[in-house]
C-alpha cells in the first residue's frame, strides 16, 4: 500500500507569542508517532533524523510484530493471487459456520445472476444436467399414466353394460367424478400384504411388516434376493446406478419397487392393485425419508434407531379393497343375442337355398353312380334338365331293375325318364345263372365263380355230363370258361369199386394186420391175409365204409407182430409193473422208467432178454432200485458230484461204510461251504464226516477275488476273466500300475496269467495342477452387496474354464468332479443377516458361472456366513478379504 503523504519539512523556528510550547519538538515528536503507526511513512521521514533512539527501541519492543503482520496483510492485500488463494482456504469454514438463512439470503443474488447468465450463454448445459434427473421421472409418471389409462378403460369396458354400471354412472353424475374412476374404485381388487424397507447401497432389510393373516418366509432372506436380483440385472444388462427394480409378477403377485435416495420401498400386493396406488406408496416413503434421513443415510444394520419406521410401513399394509359382486351383463348379452339370431336367420336362408339345389344334384348323382355300380347295366347318357332327369343305355334281362334301384335315393320316380335296350351280359354271374337255368345239375353238383372262371365240382350221371361238355363248347368265345373236369362219374359199379379200395386201404394202416391178397369177382370181395391178436377186428373197419359185409369173404392167419404197441402190450399184461414204473415208447423202443423193487426189475430183465431178435429193445436201465440203502447210497453220490462240480474244491477220497460217510480233500477259503450244499440232497449232516485242507485255489475267478481284495483297483480299472487269463482295463496311476506289475510276476511263477499291458498311466499331476488354480480363487465382494464388482470379470471368466476342463479331464478319468461354492461375509450387522447374504453371494456366483457355460450339476452352494474367515477381522484388510465366495473341489 503506497502512501498519498506529501513529503513533509519541518517548520522552522519563528518567534510566537506562546512562549509555553515547543513547536520543533511537537513536530519531530508527531513525526515520530507517524513512522511508527505506518511504515509507509518511514520512506518519507527518512531525512528527519528521529527524536530520540530510545523511541525506536520502545517501538521494536512494543508494536514490532503488529507492525511486520500488518505489512504481511498489506502485501497480502496488494497482490490478487495471494489473496483469492488465502480466502480459498478459510472459505469453506467459513460457509459451514455461517447460518444457512443468512448465507442463503447472502448467496442467492449471485448464484441466480451466475446461473441466469450461464443458461442465457449455454442453454444445452443445463438440459445436460438435467436429463438424467428429470428423464427416468417424466418416463415413469407418463408409464404409470398410460398403465391407468389402459387399467380404467379395460374396468370400465367391462361393466358399461351390467346393472352395476348403471348404478356406479348414476354415483359418477352424483358425485362428479368420472365414471372410469368409479368402477376403479369399486371393481379392482387388491391387497398389500407386505411391505419391506431396504437400505439402497448395503442390501439389507431396515424393516418388514406384515398384514393380517399373511404368510412370508425369512424376510431377511427375501430382501438379500431381491438386492441380489437388481444387482445381477444391472451387472448382466449394463443398466444405469440410477434405474432399479420397477415390477416384478409371480402369478397373482406383484411386487411395486420405489427407490429413495437411502432406501428402496417394496410392496407386496395379491389381486390387482389400480396405478394411483404408486402415489400413496411414493408418498410413504418421501415420509420416512424426511422424518429418518440422517438414520438411512448412516445406517449399518442396526435398525435401533429406525424403530418409527414400522409405523409407516403399516400404513401400506392397511391399504386393500375388498371384492365386488359383478352382475351378469344381461344388456350385452340381449344385444349380442339378438345379433346373431339376425346374422343366423340371414344365413340359413341363404344356405338351406343352396342346399336344397345341392340335394337334388347330389341325390340324382347317387342314383347314376348306384347304376354304373350294379352288374349288367351300362350307362350310355345322363342329364338333368328343366327339373327332370333323363338317362338312357343297355340292361341284361337278369340284372336288377332301375326302377326298383330308386327306392331310397330320395329320388322322385315321375322326374326320372328312362330308356334301356336289352342285351345279354358275358358277366360271370349271369353265365352261371343262363347255366343253370339251362343245365339244370342235380343236387350232388355245384356250380361256382373262381378267378372268372364257372367250374362244376360234385358227382352226376355220365348223361348230365355230356349235356354240360356240349354247353361248354357253345359259350361265346369272349365269355368265362366252363369248367367240368371236377365233376364225377357216379354209375353203380365204379363207385362200389372205390368204396372197396377205400376199405382195403383203411385195413393195410392199421398196425398188426397185413394185406396178403384182395380182388373182385361177380360182384363179391375177396380178401386174405395176416392179423395180429391184438389188433382191430376187420369186420367192425367195415362201418361207414358203405361196403355191403354180406359180399365180403376174409380169410386171416393169427402171428405175433412185433410192432412196438403190441410188444408193449404183452409185456404190460406178462410183467405187471407197479405204479411207480411207466412203461413208454421212445424211437421204436421200449422204455421202463421209474423206481421198483428188485425182484421186478429181475424179472424185467429175464423178459427183455427172451423178446425175439427182430422186436423193438425193452431197456430198463432207468428204473432205479427202491431199497433204503441203494437210495442212500445214490444221495451220497449226488451230493459228491456237486462237491466236484464246485470250483475251488478238490474231492481226494469219498466212501460210504457201516451207513455213515467220510469225505476228504482241498478246499479254498473263497470257495461254497461243503456243509452247505447238503441241503437238497437228502443226505443226513449228522451221518457226513468230511475233512478239508485249506489251499488257495488258482482259478481265475479266486484270483481275480484276491486281486480286487489285496490291489483295490481304482473305478477307472476292471478287472475281467479271458479266456483264462486276468486282464487289467484303463488308466490308473504310475504306482498302482507298479503294484499290479508286481503281482503279475508273482502269479506268472503259479501258472496264472495276469495281463497289465493294456494299462495306461493316469495323468493326475495336470488334474492336481487345476485342481490348486480353482481352490486358491476367490470372488470378492463390496460391503453388503450379492453380486461381485466389474473388477472381478476376468477371475469369472478364468475360473469358468478352469473347472470346464477340470470336469472334463475328471471324466475322461473316470472320476467324477463337484465343486462346492461357500459364500462368506464380513462382522458387519446382524449374524442372519450375513448369513443370508453370503448364501446370495454363493448363488450369484453359480448363476454367473452357469451363464458362463458351466453346468449347475456341477456346482453346490452354501452359506457360511462370518464362521469362516480367511484372515482375522481386526486385521488391516480382515473386513475387505472376508467378503468372498470361495470354492472347494471334491473328486467322486
Amino acid at each position: 500500500m503506497t502512501s498519498t503523504v506529501d513529503p513533509f519539512n519541518l517548520p522552522k523556528r519563528t518567534a510566537s507569542n506562546d512562549t509555553e510550547i515547543d513547536r520543533e519538538a511537537l513536530a519531530r515528536l508527531l513525526i515520530e508517532i507517524a513512522r511508527n503507526v505506518d511504515p509507509d511513512y518511514r520512506v518519507r521521514f527518512e531525512a528527519v533524523p528521529s527524536a530520540d533512539p530510545r523511541m525506536e527501541t520502545l517501538r521494536q519492543l512494543l508494536v514490532g510484530r503488529e507492525i511486520s503482520e500488518l505489512s504481511r496483510v498489506t502485501q497480502l492485500l496488494g497482490e490478487p493471487e495471494q489473496l483469492a488463494a488465502a480466502v480459498g482456504d478459510v472459505l469453506p469454514n467459513a460457509a459451514a459456520r455461517a447460518s444457512h438463512a443468512q448465507l442463503g439470503e447472502a448467496l442467492a443474488p449471485a448464484v441466480e445472476r451466475a446461473v441466469q447468465r450461464s443458461i442465457q450463454r449455454s442453454p444445452r448445459t443445463l438440459t445436460d444436467i438435467l436429463y438424467p434427473v428429470f428423464l427416468p421421472a417424466i418416463r415413469k409418471s407418463i408409464g404409470e399414466k398410460i398403465d391407468q389409462t389402459f387399467q380404467s378403460l379395460n374396468e370400465t369396458l367391462r361393466h358399461i353394460f351390467t346393472w352395476h354400471g348403471l348404478k356406479w354412472r348414476f354415483e359418477a353424475w352424483r358425485t362428479g367424478a368420472s365414471f372410469s374412476q368409479v368402477v376403479l374404485k369399486h371393481s379392482l381388487v387388491y391387497r398389500i400384504e407386505h411391505a419391506f424397507l431396504i437400505h439402497r447401497n448395503s442390501g439389507l432389510l431396515i424393516a418388514h411388516v406384515t398384514a393380517d393373516n399373511a404368510t412370508s418366509e425369512d424376510p431377511q432372506l427375501i430382501s438379500s434376493m431381491l438386492s441380489a436380483i437388481q444387482d445381477f440385472v444391472k451387472d448382466s444388462f449394463n443398466e444405469k446406478e440410477q434405474s432399479g427394480l420397477d415390477t416384478i409378477r409371480f402369478g397373482d403377485l406383484r411386487l411395486w419397487s420405489e427407490v429413495g435416495p437411502f432406501a428402496t420401498l417394496v410392496s407386496v400386493i395379491r389381486g390387482n392393485p389400480p396405478e394411483e396406488l404408486h402415489d400413496i406408496v411414493r408418498d410413504v416413503l418421501l415420509r420416512i425419508h424426511e422424518e429418518s434421513s440422517q438414520a438411512l443415510e448412516q445406517f449399518d444394520g442396526d435398525g435401533s434407531q429406525l424403530a418409527s419406521v414400522e409405523a409407516q410401513l403399516q400404513i401400506c399394509v392397511e391399504l386393500k379393497q375388498d371384492e365386488s359382486h359383478e352382475g351378469f351383463p344381461w344388456l350385452v348379452a340381449a344385444v349380442a343375442l339378438l345379433l346373431l339370431s339376425l346374422a343366423g336367420g340371414w344365413y340359413f336362408l341363404s344356405w338351406q337355398s343352396a342346399q336344397r339345389w345341392q340335394a337334388y344334384v347330389s341325390r340324382w348323382q347317387g342314383y347314376v353312380s348306384r347304376l354304373e355300380a350294379q352288374p349288367g347295366i351300362i350307362v350310355a347318357e345322363q342329364q338333368v334338365r328343366d327339373g327332370q332327369f333323363y338317362i338312357a343305355g343297355l340292361r341284361d334281362p337278369l340284372a336288377a331293375d332301375p326302377q326298383s334301384l330308386l327306392a331310397g335315393t330320395e329320388v322322385d320316380p315321375a322326374q326320372v325318364h328312362s330308356q334301356w335296350q336289352f342285351y345279354q351280359s358275358l358277366e360271370p354271374e349271369f353265365v352261371l345263372k343262363r347255366l343253370t337255368a339251362s343245365l339244370a345239375p342235380p343236387d350232388s353238383v355245384r356250380l361256382s365263380i373262381a378267378n372268372d372262371r364257372i367250374v362244376a365240382e360234385g358227382e352226376a350221371p355220365d348223361t348230365w355230363i355230356n349235356r354240360a361238355r356240349a354247353a361248354a363248347q357253345q359259350l361265346s368265345a369272349g365269355g368265362p370258361v366252363f369248367d367240368i373236369s371236377g365233376v364225377r362219374d357216379v354209375s353203380p359199379e365204379v363207385r362200389e369199386a372205390e368204396r372197396w379200395q377205400a376199405y382195403v386201404s383203411r385195413l393195410e394202416t392199421q398196425p398188426g394186420i397185413i394185406v396178403a391178397e384182395q380182388k373182385i369177382r361177380d360182384g363179391q370181395f375177396y380178401i386174405a391175409g395176416l392179423r395180429d391178436p391184438l389188433g382191430a377186428d376187420p369186420q367192425s373197419l367195415l362201418s361207414g365204409t358203405q361196403v355191403d359185409p354180406a359180399r365180403v369173404h376174409s380169410q386171416w392167419q393169427f402171428y405175433e407182430s412185433l410192432e412196438p404197441e403190441f410188444v408193449l402190450k404183452r409185456l404190460t399184461a406178462s410183467l405187471y409193473p407197479p405204479d411207480t414204473v411207466r412203461l413208454s415208447i421212445v424211437n421204436d423202443r421200449i422204455v421202463a422208467e421209474g423206481e421198483a423193487p428188485d425182484t421186478w426189475i429181475d424179472r424185467a430183465r429175464a423178459a427183455a432178454r427172451q423178446l425175439s431178435a427182430g422186436g423193438p429193445e425193452f431197456d430198463i436201465s432207468k428204473v432205479r432200485d427202491v431199497s433204503p440203502d441203494a437210495r442212500a447210497a445214490e444221495h451220497w453220490q449226488y451230493y459228491v458230484s456237486r462237491l466236484e462240480a464246485q470250483p475251488g474244491i478238490i474231492v481226494a477220497q469219498q466212501t460210504a461204510r457201516g451207513g455213515h460217510f467220510y469225505i476228504s480233500g482241498l478246499r479254498d477259503p473263497l470257495a461254497a461251504d461243503p456243509q452247505s450244499l447238503l441241503s437238497g440232497t437228502q443226505v443226513d449232516p449228522a451221518r457226513v464226516h468230511s475233512q478239508w485242507q485249506f489251499y488257495q485255489s488258482l482259478d481265475p475267478k479266486f484270483v481275480v477275488k484276491r486281486l480286487t481284495a489285496s490291489l483295490s483297483p481304482p473305478k477307472t480299472v476292471q478287472l475281467s476273466i479271458v479266456q483264462g487269463r486276468i486282464v487289467a482295463v484303463g488308466e490308473a496311476p504310475a504306482g498302482w500300475i507298479s503294484r499290479a506289475q508286481a503281482a503279475a510276476d508273482q502269479l506268472s511263477a503259479d501258472g496264472v496269467v495276469l495281463d497289465v499291458s493294456q494299462l495306461s498311466e493316469m495323468n493326475l499331476a495336470e488334474l492336481n495342477y487345476l485342481r490348486e488354480a480353482i481352490q486358491t480363487t476367490d470372488i470378492f465382494f463390496s460391503s453388503g452387496k450379492v453380486v461381485p464388482g466389474p473388477e472381478q470379470t476376468p477371475v469369472l471368466d478364468r475360473l469358468a474354464d478352469q473347472i470346464k476342463e477340470f470336469a472334463e479331464k475328471a471324466r475322461k478319468s473316470g472320476v467324477t468332479a463337484r465343486f462346492m461354492l461357500t459364500g462368506h461375509s464380513d462382522t458387519t450387522g446382524r449374524e442372519t443377516a450375513n448369513a443370508s447374504i453370503s448364501a446370495a453371494r454363493a448363488e450369484t456366483v453359480r448363476a454367473l458361472l452357469n451363464k458362463r457355460g458351466v453346468s449347475p450339476e456341477l456346482l453346490l452352494v452354501r452359506g457360511a456366513g462370518t464362521f469362516e474367515p480367511l484372515v482375522p477381522e481386526n486385521s488391516q484388510a480382515g473386513s475387505s478379504t472376508n467378503r468372498r465366495v470361495s470354492i472347494t473341489v471334491n473328486l467322486d
